[in-house]
């Protein structure tokens, strides 16, 4: 078990997200921007590695547009000394990377346009973990998709669309439950018919399911990863109180998260904590996960 966070980290004043405005495109600006990016990205993992963090999520917007038809820029070419330097370091010390495209990625849309944009911002996404070296253990998650007003329809769409996926990409992808329209169990359903692995996110179960226990969901979870695939990912958080119904907690709740792990146990997974105070969440996790036997390389080095 590893523990980690998503995209951005607010201590070492940088971010590895920096955009800017389609407007303003120019190679030169991207080059910049993305330089700075990988630069952060390195010392955000170097922090990660110094504090026992070892499983992150690699924001979308490390190129910026670069599944956008303006970006014609070689920027694989351009920085692939800098995506291995930044891949020998996670390998070297043993971090579970992943990575989270936005909302417009639906394999399973009706319009062909649609469904073409989401292949080319996969391909960008594969691209990155490639060029960093990293084996078919970091992954690329994404939704289900939408219902479209027939979900057994958006279904055999999902099904037939992932079949068109080059093998690259089916590789590195992995499916993830919604807390409105797809369930673990729709989830588990797919893998039966694509052998695609599910992600499990507790809190989107816990405001739609049909009834299962968490915990309970894990055994036919775990099958659905092979072993090239490394052990599954779980993303955690639970209900900010006094906002709208999923919206992810500032802090960690420490009860709930030591309920969490009790209740799973014996089961193990990488857990991708979505709270949104990021690595001082984490940190309190790993805290708190000291005595866990499957916490991995949780002391401080």
């Amino acid at each position: 078990m590893r523990i980690g966070y998503p995209c951005i980290n607010r201590s070492i004043g940088c971010t590895a997200s920096s955009t800017f405005r389609l407007a303003s495109y120019t190679e030169e600006r991207l080059k910049e921007t993305v330089k700075g990016n990988l630069v952060c990205l390195e010392k955000i993992l170097r922090y990660n590695r110094a504090h026992g963090l070892l499983f992150f999520r690699i924001t979308s917007d490390l190129v910026p547009f670069a599944s956008h038809p303006v970006c014609t820029f070689p920027w694989q070419e351009h920085f692939a000394e800098e995506f291995q330097g930044i891949g020998a370091f996670i390998r070297q010390h043993g971090f579970r990377i992943s990575m989270h495209p936005d909302q417009f990625v639906l394999l399973n849309a009706p319009d062909e346009g649609v469904f073409q944009r989401s292949i080319a911002d996969l391909v960008y996404q594969v691209q990155v973990l490639d060029l960093m070296g990293l084996d078919t253990m970091a992954k690329v998650q994404i939704h289900v998709g939408g219902v479209y007003g027939d979900k057994p329809l958006s279904m055999d769409r999902f099904t037939d669309k992932y079949g068109q996926l080059d093998p690259v990409i089916k590789n590195r992808l992995v499916i993830e439950n919604d807390e409105r329209l797809y369930t673990i169990s729709d989830c588990l359903a797919l893998h039966e018919r694509t052998g695609i692995p599910v992600i499990a996110d507790s809190f989107h179960h816990a405001l739609h399911n049909h009834g299962e226990r968490f915990a309970d969901l894990l055994e036919s979870i775990r099958v659905t990863w092979k072993a090239q695939d490394g052990i599954p990912m779980v993303d955690y958080s639970s209900q900010e109180p006094g906002k709208r119904v999923g919206a992810h907690a500032e802090q960690i709740v420490p009860e709930e998260f030591r309920q969490f792990l009790h209740e799973t146990r014996p089961a193990d997974f990488d857990i991708m904590l979505e709270i949104k105070d990021k690595e001082k969440s984490a940190l309190s996790a790993l805290d708190i996960a000291r005595g866990d036997p499957r916490l991995v390389m949780g002391k401080k080095r």
